[in-house]
């Protein structure tokens, strides 16, 4: 017995839709027909009457933090997943700085198990770059790979040694695994929490400088030319990020890129007060980098979007912004964020959105994901392009309540998600 999606709209190019009918059989999208031409026979299926509403591929987040091991007070691999699928993901890779980092096969092997018996939906590790995240001796990566993972990070820190960046890229090119790396010069950031701009300078704050983060891009993309390794820059938040990324693909250097939904949305300026909501690593930057964010999405120079989902308790958050630790969630409210500001405005396409959630982080990070074909796997989304509500992290899935977004009114919400065949988040 299969699944029939009947009624759903699927974006045929840019902004136009089309009615079609989708038969799920096992985890395999088994047929895609036109809705002109009447209701199938569902006799002995399973009916889901999308009524109209958006159905997508699933999407697809190569930036998440679950926490699990170690700091299961945040979050847990079965609520990060949870929260994951009401945002409409069915994939997601999760950050190695959890306790104890994931810099052993045993570790991994924990990740993975806990993600198929507690999670709903896929779960892809990565591995450290250096062994706990020190940056002074390189991990096995050969062990680490055969374990799972499917990529080198040290994110939450940047790996401070140059010569440290270049033996990791070089033994992962070998091994034909990517690097990503977050970029943060430290002795450029230490004492700060918020960007170097208008609410540092009216503060009176030390603030972040933006060659904190590209002085490390600019390093790594030289290092990735020498090495030729696949390099991925994590969530870009900078102007001089950007030029220097777009520089190094127009010589051809093997770079891609991210950017979350806060940075392209907030700036420094809008920051209300002292409020730990509002502090995340990288910080938000000046209205000039907002938009250079933009530009770059728009232009390619940034491949993808994520969202960095990075809870932490409310008790946490409530220390002040001198000792509440860094980040937000974004799993909830990443699309209905994205469609409501770039898309319902007319400033970006529908495709356009979805492209960079779904099929651009599975051809950037070499996955069978991300598309809405016949014969493909059935990760499904159901989005309400229509109903708005408003942001209320008291609903949230995840256990994180952190969100600068509480209150924001936003179209395109999430309602239905379906990975590998099956349902695993329903609004009704």
């Amino acid at each position: 017995m299969g699944i029939w999606i009947l009624n759903a709209q699927v974006v045929a190019t840019g902004n136009e839709l089309a009615k079609r009918h989708i038969l799920v059989e096992g985890n395999v999208v088994e047929t895609i027909i036109d809705a002109a031409n009447g209701v199938p026979d569902t006799a002995g299926h399973t009916v889901v009457d999308a009524a109209g509403k958006l159905v997508t591929p699933g999407l697809i987040d190569m930036h998440v933090h679950l926490r699990e091991p170690g700091f299961e007070h945040k979050e847990t691999i079965a609520t990060g997943t949870r929260s994951a699928a009401r945002g409409g993901y069915t994939t997601i890779a999760c950050m190695p700085n959890t306790r104890p980092v994931i810099d052993t096969v045993e570790t991994v092997k924990y990740v993975l198990d806990k993600a198929e018996t507690e999670g709903v939906i896929r779960v892809l590790p990565y591995g450290c770059i250096t062994k706990n995240e020190l940056g002074r001796e390189l991990t096995d990566f050969d062990a680490l790979k055969e374990a799972g993972v499917i990529g080198f990070t040290d994110d939450g820190v940047g790996v401070q040694s140059a010569q440290m960046m270049k033996d990791a890229m070089a033994k992962a090119a070998s091994i034909g695994l990517p690097v990503i790396a977050h970029c943060e010069d430290n002795t450029l950031v230490e004492g700060a929490w918020v960007s170097e701009g208008a609410f540092s300078k009216k503060h009176g704050l030390k603030g972040i400088p933006n060659e904190s983060e590209a002085i490390h891009v600019g390093r790594d993309v030289l290092l990735a030319e020498a090495t030729g390794v696949h390099y991925h820059v994590c969530h870009v938040s900078t102007e001089q990020s950007v030029r220097l990324i777009r520089h190094a693909k127009q010589f051809g250097i093997k770079v891609t890129a991210e950017v979350c939904p806060h940075h392209l949305l907030l700036s420094d300026e809008d920051i209300p007060g002292m409020d730990a909501n509002w502090k995340m690593n990288p910080p938000l930057r000046t209205p000039r980098d907002v938009q250079a964010c933009i530009e770059g999405l728009l232009d390619g120079t940034i491949d993808i979007i994520v969202t960095d989902h990075a809870p932490h308790s409310e008790e946490e958050k409530a220390r002040g912004v001198d000792l509440a630790p860094f980040g937000i969630v974004g799993f909830e409210t990443a699309f209905p964020l994205l469609y409501t500001k770039f898309v319902a405005t007319g400033e970006w396409t529908l495709q356009f959105l979805i492209d960079k959630m779904t099929s651009l982080p599975a051809q950037v990070f070499g996955l069978p994901w991300g598309t809405l074909e016949v014969g493909k796997e059935a990760d499904l989304t159901m989005i309400d392009l229509e109903t708005e509500k408003e942001v209320n992290p008291a609903e949230f899935a995840s256990k994180g309540r952190n969100t600068p977004f509480t209150g924001w009114k936003l179209k395109g919400w999430p309602t239905w998600t379906m990975a590998g065949g099956k349902v695993v988040w329903s609004e009704a």
